[in-house]
């Protein structure tokens, strides 16, 4: 119970809570809603709803993980609960940076509560004190910025997929209407952007971690998936279960193309567009209807600054990313506070250490209150549970625009640690070449000839329109890889890179990072 001379600190204006997810959008990896109304409370943690995995905690690298997992068995044994390590992640068993799973299971033969991180982790805290489990926290759920396809069928569990679900006739909804913004076949018929064949500098690569990137014209010579660290793959690598490619993996056995399939083909047309000339490596850790789980997040972003580390070192198997583009987030339950676990934070710290710009969609929920990694950038008020490091770039965080470039989106999230926006609204890109199980309102025959009105999934066209900050990130990291086009060399120094990175960004933006 709240101690009568506590109080909850007071919300800044507009920082709302997202609405809750529905149990079945995060069953498949057991995730759990942390409702601040009931969940277990201790003295100085003032938690925020967030989305977990409930038998799970995380432990940080970065901490003694022997010492950790005493303390937690510890309070552990009373519930009638016990600490079981998972096997240690083999992706990140010899890199610097990564986060251990243990698993919580029931230990003896009375009944007792379903085992939970939070109520486990609050427990020790208790008993122990804050610090005894400092980079021990919870493994959320992250899910992607894009207004999704069905609004009124697909939830909005914490992530940002429709912030006007249950209300149809919310503005906000309007986006996620085919005809409005929300996914839907369009035919381009402009040329392809144009790519010279011989380049007189090393190509800027743009780098995506996503649902992958599936077949197109545009696209075939210009992404590669697939990329590993040494033999080692990054992200999901199961092709039969590859959203780009399938369309329809989960759910009913209906053939509607699920709400993420595509998404990762739409940002590598974006980044296409913005910048022909770059190279594009894209992995896939998004699931065709999400939830990522945050562990697995952090493994392929461990990776991936292995590689540009090994870059940069001159070693065997490195590879150069001039930017990093994420569209993706989670909201923390104690953002501003010692408890915040800042693993993710320091993988990005690294990348941006050695020149690689992280650009990250702000998120879609109509809200101040901040996203991670978004709100990793530097705040306006400086009120960020980050401070900028001199000899890093800044993380930079992307808002909607509509699509007269005027007016912010709806939908898109804002706040003083939105660094700039860009167009993210009725946006159109390359899309695989999906023919769902939808079919046109009417149909018919004329002079041997068939006749409908447009199909709502028949992406045969290549080429679809869609709406979110998922889309307005890859943008805005296309466009500093076209200022960053004609400077590029294989040999220079990561202070050499930051220093163009940020030129890059200024021109691009009219963001002038210190």
């Amino acid at each position: 119970m709240q101690q009568p001379d506590e109080k909850r600190p007071a919300r800044k204006p507009f920082d709302r809570d997202p609405n809750p997810p529905r149990p079945s959008a995060i069953a498949a990896v057991e995730g759990r809603l942390l409702d601040p109304a009931t969940a277990i409370a201790i003295r100085g943690v003032m938690p925020r709803p967030t989305v977990y995995v409930g038998p799970r905690l995380v432990v940080s690298k970065s901490v003694d993980f022997e010492g950790a997992l005493e303390v937690l068995r510890a309070v552990a044994g009373p519930l009638g609960w016990d600490v079981v390590p998972e096997r240690e992640d083999p992706r990140t068993a010899n890199l610097k940076f990564g986060l251990r799973r243990v698993r919580l299971v029931v230990a003896s033969d009375r009944a007792t509560i379903a085992p939970d991180g939070w109520t486990l982790l609050q427990q020790t805290r208790a008993q122990f004190g804050i610090e005894a489990v400092h980079g021990v926290g919870l493994d959320h759920l992250v899910f992607t910025g894009t207004i999704g396809a069905d609004p009124f069928h697909f939830s909005n569990p914490f992530h940002f997929s429709n912030p006007a679900i249950g209300d149809p006739s919310a503005p906000i909804a309007s986006y996620a209407v085919p005809g409005s913004g929300g996914r839907q076949p369009v035919a381009y018929v402009g040329p392809p952007p144009h790519r010279s064949k011989t380049f007189p500098t090393r190509r800027p690569v743009v780098a995506i971690l996503d649902t992958g990137c599936g077949k197109h014209p545009w696209l075939d010579h210009v992404v590669e998936t697939g990329a590993c660290l040494g033999t080692a793959a990054i992200g999901y690598d199961n092709p039969l279960t590859e959203p780009d490619r399938w369309g329809d993996l989960v759910g009913q056995l209906d053939g509607v193309i699920d709400p993420l399939s595509g998404h990762g083909t739409f940002i590598a047309g974006l980044v296409h567009q913005a910048c022909p000339e770059a190279d594009i490596l894209a992995w896939r850790v998004v699931p065709s209807d999400g939830p990522i789980v945050e562990t697995d997040l952090v493994a392929s972003l461990a990776q991936i600054a292995e590689l540009v580390r090994r870059f940069h070192a001159g070693d065997e198997g490195g590879r150069p990313i001039d930017v990093l583009s994420l569209s993706l987030g989670y909201y923390h339950e104690t953002p501003v506070d010692e408890l915040f676990d800042p693993t993710m934070y320091a993988i990005l710290e690294e990348l941006s250490r050695m020149g690689t710009l992280v650009v990250c969609s702000a998120g879609n929920d109509a809200t101040s209150r901040p996203s991670f990694p978004a709100a990793f950038a530097p705040w306006g008020d400086g009120n960020g549970p980050i401070q900028p490091q001199v000899d890093c770039l800044p993380i930079v965080s992307v808002g909607a625009l509509n699509p007269n470039g005027v007016t912010d989106a709806l939908f898109s999230n804002a706040g003083p640690w939105v660094t700039t926006y860009v167009p993210g609204a009725s946006v159109v890109s390359t899309m695989p070449r999906f023919q769902g199980g939808l079919e046109p309102l009417a149909s018919t025959t004329a002079f041997d000839r068939g006749r409908s009105s447009i199909d709502p999934d028949d992406f045969r066209s290549g080429f679809g329109v869609w709406s979110g900050t998922s889309f307005a990130a890859p943008l805005l990291a296309g466009r500093v890889a076209k200022h960053l086009s004609r400077a590029l060399s294989d040999g220079d120094a990561p202070d050499v890179a930051r220093t163009r990175a940020r030129e890059a960004l200024e021109r691009a933006t009219a963001y002038a990072p210190h």
